[in-house]
Order: structure tokens, then C-alpha cells, then sequence
């Protein structure tokens, strides 16, 4: 339990002091309640979900002119932001001052600050908001106070907690309105994100670009940038970036700064560095020193996936003696210490050095890690990808292990959604973020997930990973699944294409397509997600009622079901973003086709329930021609790696259609 979260939490339910706000016992939570709920009812849906949101009274309205009034603490993105949400509510005029005299003709106030100052202070005492002073890192306070002179207050320690208040602001929002809350909100997880670590085609700058502002919009604070196939990161990482190179860095690093995120170059010279040669030192550090100047704060070095029983010099043989795992764990201790004394403790600003170990998966203890262990600077945060380079779960006690053999809290490198070894062939992956145990957040230093070469499908479960490192305990996965489906079918705000609420139709359709692509494998393929259990659960239900006499109603069901799905392809291309429907092409083309296959076969089986077995016959054929069109849909090298025939609901769908003409 997060003790100081849950103290944090209670400060909402009545009148305490606002300094050194306390109380033995937190009250219940209410439970999510819907996004649709009507003015002065229920709760809005907020992704990630926050520690405390509670109902203050009725909604306010939005309307006429805004007046927003900020401290120098607000930056120029977040005051953007707010203007933004409530031009999008509706307001009609959107002034943003300093502090000072108040306007005389304005519908509605808006506080935004320093958690002390003065004005902040008193509006949340008239909330009867309370929250601790002072405030950690990233945290808010937000109080929608819906009296006869409705204002709104958000107050902070850092800019960041301001724009993550006003984040959640945005999702208070809906057309002529702000829903009537407090909320009490702080991040479990110091540092939450994801690493571009995958192989195949890296993402495209303006994949980047957009990465950052969704990260942004669900108070993810972290991009790690270590793609496999950039040359400039691996094999030629000796040398500098060319100039075009260099000033895509310089946006990114802009984009990242906008939207409060962390970006971390990463280098990785494992598979060539002579660990005792003083020129590569040189060139390690010249490298991070360019990157330096171009602003970046936040280094890794990973050296992963390289062979650690051989030296790259002969140098490092009379330095470290014969290879071994032990000495190439102390070599490597000694680089990063010298990285992190002699390029981080020497530049101001800089952040604790990130490392990924060569053995960066399970937790059982090795000479390599005993070398790291005992040898490492304990500042440096070493990565670790759970019990498996991709993990069946992530446990609580699978933590506590690694941090007994490392020596320190891991940072937790989550080998999901990536679908670039072979055991992913053929797949996207769109399942929820699942099978991560609470309290997690006691255990780990950050949370970062290695998405797919798809970036904007990449959101599904980004998202997810968002609500779970933000506030695990609370964590509902199927709660962030649905949430990553309305986000995607319009209720977002990124970009060029904002918007305050979800096309429903659309979001049906996503999460029917999700289900499909719900499979994750480990890496022999086998499953630890499930494929497809809501079409499972379904089917099931298909055949108990089929096999219980009643079978008309069996296939009125199914067939319901059968026009979702088939028809889902068709509502995503119009209704869910460009980028996300071209990730997703091949999919949506497959599921077009196992769509129609589906229905033939819910029209086969009805015309048997009818005794016409010649029209049965002729909807099984043309199931099975559905069938063999889907299956020659296939994915190339140059979109994914690896690549192959693209594969939906597998062991389900295929089955049940390939079973559905033998029922009798």
C-alpha cells in the first residue's frame, strides 16, 4: 500500500488543514463510474485513473469568456493547453495574465500555481480540498468548485504536476462544461515510458514527433531512444550524426520538453568497444557530450544482446584477464563508472546514468552479476526485462530477486507490446496490459515498455502502462484497454486532430478489433495472453446453446456478434486516426475477410438449424473461400521484422469456422 498516497487521498473528504493534511483510516474509494454520466452525477473517466477524484457538486458551465491565471511555474505549453481544453469546451474568449487585478467579464476563473500560493490556497480551502505541502514531484491538486462563482483551481510543486493538471483538466472537459470534481493525484513511478529498443525499421521522426505528444497527454515522462537498426547507435557508434540527423534530435528534444517527457539518448558499443583503450572512452564521451550540447539530460548505455565471452581487443585480456562472464561484468562496471564520475557527475543537469545488462532477464545470481553488483556505482539504474526476455507476469517478488542480485531497485525494461522476434510472426499486438502485480510501484525505479515497429498501434498498450505506472494500485486492465479505444476513436487531444469525446461506433469497433489481436507470445510463441477471449467467450456460448436444443437463438447471437466483427474494419478506417489505420492495414484487411467468413459460417449454421443442408453447404464454401483470402495476407520485411502471414484470433477463429460445417 502507498501510505503516503492513501493519507494524500483522504485529504478530499473533509475539512482538514491543507498543511500536514492526515487521517488513520482511508475512506472507501467509488467505484469508475461511467464518462457519459450526466451533470452533478457519477464521475468522469480519467486515464491514468488518479489516486483520489471525488464529486464536489454539480458540473460547471463553459461558456462567454475564460479568464486562466498563472505563475511563472506554468510554462508556455501547459498555458497553451489550458486555452485549448476550454476553447474546446466552448468558451468564447480565452484570456491568460499573470496575477493581478481580476477581469470584470468573465464567466469563469481559472487558478493555476504554486500549491502556496495565496489565491491557490484559499480557493482550494473554499473547495474544502486539502493536499500536503509540500508536494512531491509531478503531483497536483485540482478543484472544480461548482458554487454561484464557479472556479477552477490547480495547484502544483513543478511545472510538470501543472501540466499534468490541466492533462486531467482536459479530460473534465466535454462540450459546454466542466465536470464539478476534486482530484488528489501524484505518479507511483518516478519514471514511466517507453524505449524505442525494438529491431527492424525504426519508427519515422514524425512517428517520434507524435510519440512524445501522446506521452504527454497520459503523463508518460520518459523516451528512451535506443532503436537496434540506427547505425549511429551500434555498429558506428563511434561516430558523430550527421547534420541531418542531428537536427531531427534538436526537434524531438523540443518536442520532449513541451510535453514534460525525458528524452534519453542511448548508445549501445557493446559489440565492439575495447573497454581499456583510453580513444574509446574518448569517443563514448564525445558522443554523449554532442548530444549534451544539443540538450539532451538523460543518458543509457545498454549493452545488451552482445557476447560477453569474448574481448574485442587484447587490451582487455591483460586488463580483465581471460574472458569470462565475471570479468566482462567488472569491465563493464568500470566503463559505465567512468561514464557516470566523469561525464554525469561533471555536467549539470544530468540524471543518474541507465544501463541494460547483458543478462538482463530472471533473477537467479551469476558471476556476471555478482561482478556488477559488487562493482557498479549504485547511483546507475539497471534495466531488467522480468523473469524472461519476455515475461510471462510480473511479480512483486520476481522484483525483490532482482534487486537482491543486482544490488539496487531495477528499472523495468517490459518486452511487450514488441512484436520483432520470431515467436510474434504474423502478429499486433493490441491486447491490455495485463498480468503486472500491484505494488509494483514500491519495487521498481521506473516502468518502460519496448512497443512495435507500429508506433500509433503502439498506443493501445502504452496507455495501459501508463494508468498501471502512474497508479498500480488501482489498476484495472480492462478499464485501460476500453480507455485506449476511446482515446483512439476520438477522445484525445494531440496534435492537429484534438478532441473531448468518443465516437462510440468507433470505439465498439476497436475493441472488437483488439479482442482479435489480443494474443501475446513469449518467445517460442506460446501464449501469456490469451487470443481472442471475448470471441472465445461467445463461441462457447454458441456451442452450449446449440448443443442445448435451443438453436435459433444460438445463431441469432452469434450472427450479431459476426457483424461487429466484420464490420469493425470498415468503422476504424473512418473513424479511428490515419496512422493507426495504416499501422493496422494488413489486419484490418484480414479481419475484412475472417469477418465475411464468420457470417457464412453463421448463415451455414442456420440454414442447417432450418434443414437445408444444399444452402449450408454453399455458406461453408464460401467461409472456407473467406478463409483462404485472409490467409494469404502477409507482412514484409521493410514494414516488420519479421515478417509473415498476418494472423488473427488464431487457435479460434480458424478453428471454430474450420468445426462449424461438422455441427450437428
Amino acid at each position: 500500500m502507498r501510505g503516503f498516497a492513501r493519507s494524500f487521498a483522504v485529504c478530499v473528504a473533509g475539512v482538514m488543514a491543507l498543511a500536514g493534511c492526515t487521517n488513520s483510516a482511508p475512506p472507501e474509494q467509488p467505484a469508475p463510474q461511467s464518462s457519459d454520466a450526466l451533470p452533478g452525477e457519477g464521475l468522469p473517466s480519467v486515464v491514468p485513473q488518479p489516486e483520489s477524484i471525488d464529486r464536489l457538486g454539480d458540473d460547471v458551465a463553459v461558456r462567454g469568456k475564460v479568464e486562466i491565471v498563472v505563475d511563472p511555474l506554468v510554462d508556455e505549453p501547459t498555458r497553451d493547453l489550458a486555452k485549448q481544453v476550454f476553447e474546446l469546451a466552448g468558451a468564447d474568449d480565452v484570456e491568460i495574465r499573470e496575477p493581478g487585478a481580476p477581469a470584470d467579464d468573465a464567466a469563469l476563473r481559472v487558478r493555476i500555481g504554486e500549491r502556496t500560493a495565496p489565491t491557490v490556497v484559499k480557493g482550494l480551502q473554499e473547495a474544502r480540498m486539502g493536499a500536503p505541502v509540500p508536494m512531491e514531484n509531478e503531483a497536483y491538486v485540482l478543484a472544480v468548485r461548482p458554487d454561484a462563482d464557479a472556479e477552477v483551481f490547480i495547484g502544483a510543486s513543478d511545472p510538470a504536476g501543472a501540466y499534468y493538471g490541466v492533462q486531467t483538466l482536459r479530460q473534465l472537459a466535454s462540450p459546454g462544461r466542466i465536470a464539478g470534481v476534486g482530484v488528489l493525484d501524484r505518479p507511483a513511478m518516478p519514471l514511466r515510458g517507453a524505449i524505442e529498443g525494438f529491431y527492424g525499421p525504426p519508427w519515422t521522426h514524425q512517428e517520434r514527433m507524435d510519440q512524445l505528444a501522446f506521452y504527454g497527454d497520459v503523463k508518460l515522462n520518459t523516451y528512451i531512444y535506443a532503436p537496434k537498426d540506427d547505425p549511429y547507435h551500434r555498429e558506428k557508434w563511434r561516430e558523430p550524426y550527421p547534420e541531418r540527423e542531428i537536427g531531427e534530435v534538436r526537434e524531438l528534444i523540443g518536442q520532449a520538453r513541451a510535453h514534460h517527457v525525458k528524452f534519453t539518448f542511448a548508445l549501445s558499443p557493446g559489440n565492439s568497444i575495447c573497454y581499456s583503450d583510453p580513444r574509446d572512452f574518448q569517443a563514448l564521451q564525445a558522443k554523449l557530450q554532442a548530444m549534451y550540447d544539443e540538450g539532451v539530460r538523460d543518458f543509457s548505455l545498454p549493452l545488451d544482446d552482445i557476447s560477453y565471452t569474448r574481448w574485442n581487443c587484447d587490451g582487455d585480456e591483460r586488463a580483465y584477464g581471460r574472458p569470462s562472464e565475471g570479468a566482462a561484468g567488472r569491465a563493464q562496471a568500470d566503463l559505465l563508472n567512468r561514464v557516470q564520475r566523469e561525464f554525469v557527475d561533471t555536467h549539470r543537469d544530468v540524471a543518474p546514468l541507465q544501463f541494460v545488462p547483458t543478462e538482463y532477464s530472471d533473477v537467479e545470481d551469476s558471476e556476471y552479476k555478482t561482478a556488477i553488483r559488487e562493482v557498479l556505482d549504485p547511483r546507475v539504474r539497471v534495466m531488467w526485462t522480468g523473469d524472461g526476455v519476455i515475461p510471462r507476469q510480473i511479480t512483486v517478488s520476481d522484483a525483490q530477486q532482482a534487486e537482491r542480485v543486482w544490488g539496487r531497485k531495477v528499472f523495468l525494461w517490459d518486452n511487450y507490446p514488441v512484436n520483432d522476434f520470431n515467436g510474434s510472426r504474423g502478429r499486433i499486438m493490441l491486447g491490455s496490459y495485463d498480468k503486472r502485480e500491484r505494488g509494483l510501484s514500491e519495487q521498481l525505479a521506473g516502468d518502460v515498455v519496448n512497443p512495435m515497429n507500429q508506433a500509433a498501434a503502439s498506443k493501445v498498450v502504452e496507455l495501459g502502462a501508463a494508468d498501471f505506472s502512474w497508479n498500480d494500485e488501482d489498476f484495472d486492465p480492462q478499464r485501460s484497454w476500453r480507455q485506449a479505444a476511446e482515446y483512439l476513436a476520438g477522445k484525445r487531444f494531440a496534435g492537429d486532430d484534438p478532441g473531448l469525446q468518443a465516437d462510440p461506433k468507433t470505439a465498439e469497433a476497436l475493441l472488437a478489433f483488439f479482442d482479435l489481436e489480443h494474443m501475446a507470445p513469449v518467445a517460442n510463441g506460446s501464449a501469456w495472453l490469451p487470443p481472442a477471449p471475448e470471441l472465445s467467450r461467445r463461441l462457447d456460448a454458441f456451442r452450449a446453446a446449440w448443443a442445448g436444443g435451443d438453436r435459433g437463438a444460438a445463431v441469432r447471437d452469434l450472427r450479431a456478434y459476426a457483424e461487429v466483427v466484420a464490420t469493425a474494419p470498415r468503422q476504424i478506417r473512418a473513424g479511428a486516426p490515419k496512422d493507426f489505420v495504416t499501422d493496422t492495414d494488413h489486419w484490418l484487411a484480414a479481419t475484412d475477410q475472417w469477418g465475411q467468413a464468420l457470417l457464412a459460417t453463421a448463415d451455414g449454421l442456420q440454414a442447417r438449424a432450418s434443414g437445408d443442408e444444399a444452402m449450408a453447404k454453399a455458406r461453408f464454401d464460401e467461409a472456407r473461400w473467406a478463409v483462404d483470402a485472409a490467409q494469404r495476407i502477409r507482412t514484409t520485411t521493410a514494414e516488420v521484422r519479421p515478417a509473415g502471414q498476418v494472423l488473427v484470433a488464431d487457435g479460434v477463429l480458424d478453428t471454430f469456422i474450420a468445426q462449424a460445417p461438422g455441427m450437428r
